[in-house]
C-alpha cells in the first residue's frame, strides 16, 4: 500500500497545486480554505517520505508554529489559512523537470559535454573546460547538470589519482553550479528574494551576472595556474577525441536565444497578469517547453522522457513539502506575534551600519548551512525579518547578498544537497568538500557584499 502511495504522489501534489494555481485568479475564499486543508494530509504523507534532516527541520518549524499560533490565540479553525503562503514554489519545483525535459531531449547537454571529452594537455585546461561546461548546464537544467558533469569527469579522470580527481571534481562542479544559479530564472533562490523585495528580476540581472562573472573568471584563473602542472592522463580513446566548435557554438546559441525569449514570456506574463516572479515562472515552464520541443522537432521524444522524469521527480517531493508546508506555517504564526521584532533587532540596531547588515546575512546563511540548515528555511525567516530594512538599505543590495550568500552555501553545506550528492557520487568524505571549498564560499560572498555596498 505504501508502494502505491509513493508511486502517486504526483497525482495528490499537482491537483492540489493546480486548485491553488487557479485560486490565484479567481481568489475565492472557500477554495482557499479548502487547499488549506488539503495541504495537511499532504504534509503528513510527506513526512513519511522524507529524508531524516528534513523531517527534523520540518518537526522544528511545525513545533515552533504551533506555540506562536497558541501564543497570538488565533482559533483553531483558522489554520488551513496559515499553510499556502509557500504554495507558489511547491508548484514552482513541480513543473520545473519539463524544463529540464527539453534541454536532455534536444540532446543540449550531450553536445556541450563534448568539450570536456576533447584532448587537453594538463589539468588546469580541464578545470576551464569543465567550469564552462558545467555552468552553462547548470543554467538550464539546475541540479541535474551535477550528476551529468561529474560522471563524464569521473570517466575522463580514472587514470589519476584518487586525492587529485576527487579534489578537482569537487572544486569544478560545485563552484560552476553555484554560480550558474545565480542570475537564473529558475533558481528558486533567485524567485524568492524577487518577490520578497519586490524589485523586478531585470533590475537584479545585470549585477548577479557581473558578480557571476568576476568570481567565475577569477576562479578560474586562480585554478587553471592551481592544476597546470598536473598532466592530463585521458582514458582509452578520449586523447583522439575532438571538438566540434561550430556545433556546439550553434547549440549553445539556440540554448542562449531559448533562455532570452523565456525571460521575455516570463516579463511580459507577469505585467499583464500582474503576478509575482514565482508564478509567473510556473505558468511559462510548462507551454514554453511544449512549444520549444516542437521547434526542435523533438516533441516524441520530450513526451516519452518528460512524462516519465516528471512523474518520478514529483514522487520525490517530499522532503520540499515537508519543508515548505511547515516553513510556511512557521512563518505566518511568526507575523502573528511580538518575537518578529526580537529577531529584527540585531538588524535594526546596524541600520546606520549597512555592511554590517549585509556581512550579518552572509554569515547567518554559513552558519545555518554548517549544522544542516537547508538556504530555503533560512531565507524563508530572513524574508520576515528584513523588510523594514528596505526604507534603509537598498533593498536590491539586500537581495543581491540574499541570493550570492544562498548560492555559496552550495559549495559547503556538509548535509545539503549539492555536497552530499557529490560526496556519494565520488566517494569522499562531505567534510573534505566542505574544507575545500570555504575559501571560495567566503571569497563569493564577499564579493556579494562587496557589490550589494556599491550600490547602497
Amino acid at each position: 500500500m505504501c508502494r502505491w502511495i509513493n508511486d502517486n504522489l504526483y497525482w495528490m501534489y499537482s491537483s492540489i497545486l493546480f486548485l491553488f494555481i487557479i485560486n490565484t485568479f479567481i481568489e475565492n475564499i472557500v477554495v482557499t480554505y479548502i487547499v488549506g486543508i488539503l495541504a495537511i494530509p499532504m504534509l503528513g504523507i510527506s513526512f513519511l517520505g522524507a529524508t531524516r534532516l528534513f523531517r527534523i527541520m520540518g518537526t522544528i518549524f511545525l513545533g515552533i508554529g504551533v506555540v506562536l499560533y497558541i501564543y497570538s490565540g488565533l482559533p483553531i479553525y483558522q489554520i488551513p489559512l496559515y499553510t499556502t503562503s509557500t504554495m507558489p514554489l511547491l508548484a514552482f519545483l513541480t513543473v520545473l523537470p519539463w524544463m529540464h525535459n527539453v534541454v536532455r531531449s534536444g540532446r543540449f547537454d550531450r553536445r556541450i559535454n563534448e568539450i570536456m571529452k576533447a584532448n587537453v594537455a594538463d589539468l588546469g585546461k580541464l578545470y576551464v573546460r569543465s567550469s564552462f561546461t558545467t555552468y552553462i548546464l547548470c543554467t538550464f537544467i539546475n541540479l541535474s547538470a551535477l550528476p551529468l558533469t561529474q560522471d563524464v569527469l569521473k570517466h575522463n579522470m580514472e587514470k589519476m589519482k584518487k586525492n587529485i580527481s576527487d579534489s578537482f571534481i569537487s572544486r569544478t562542479t560545485l563552484r560552476a553550479f553555484a554560480l550558474a544559479l545565480a542570475w537564473s530564472p529558475m533558481e528558486i533562490m533567485v524567485a524568492i528574494t524577487v518577490d520578497a523585495t519586490g524589485i523586478s528580476y531585470l533590475s537584479y540581472l545585470p549585477w548577479l551576472f557581473l558578480c557571476s562573472m568576476i568570481i567565475f573568471t577569477l576562479d578560474s584563473l586562480w585554478s587553471q595556474k592551481r592544476f597546470q602542472s598536473i598532466p592530463y592522463q585521458p582514458l582509452g580513446n578520449e586523447l583522439v577525441k575532438k571538438l566540434q566548435p561550430k556545433k556546439i557554438i550553434f547549440q549553445i546559441v539556440q540554448l542562449i536565444i531559448a533562455l532570452t525569449t523565456f525571460l521575455v514570456i516570463v516579463v511580459a506574463v507577469g505585467n499583464y497578469f500582474m503576478l509575482n516572479f514565482i508564478l509567473s515562472v510556473t505558468l511559462v515552464i510548462l507551454p514554453f517547453s511544449i512549444g520549444w520541443a516542437i521547434i526542435l522537432k523533438r516533441w516524441h521524444s520530450f513526451c516519452s522522457i518528460g512524462w516519465k522524469t516528471w512523474k518520478v521527480r514529483t514522487n520525490n517531493m517530499q522532503n520540499f513539502v515537508v519543508l515548505f508546508l511547515s516553513l510556511a506555517f512557521f512563518s505566518s504564526s511568526l507575523n502573528e506575534t511580538p518575537f518578529l521584532q526580537a529577531i529584527q533587532q540585531p538588524f535594526l540596531g546596524a541600520s546606520d551600519q549597512p555592511v554590517i547588515i549585509l556581512f550579518l546575512i552572509q554569515m547567518t546563511y554559513l552558519a545555518m548551512s554548517m549544522i544542516g540548515v537547508h538556504p530555503i528555511a533560512t531565507i524563508g525567516v530572513l524574508i520576515e525579518v528584513l523588510p523594514p530594512l528596505y526604507t534603509i538599505v537598498n533593498p536590491v543590495s539586500i537581495g543581491l547578498v540574499l541570493i550570492t550568500g544562498a548560492l555559496a552555501t552550495a559549495t559547503v553545506g556538509t548535509y545539503g544537497v549539492t555536497v552530499t550528492m557529490t560526496s556519494m557520487n565520488t566517494h569522499q568524505n562531505p567534510y573534505r568538500i566542505t574544507v575545500r571549498n570555504m575559501p571560495f564560499a567566503l571569497f563569493y560572498g564577499a564579493i556579494g557584499v562587496l557589490v550589494g555596498f556599491l550600490l547602497l
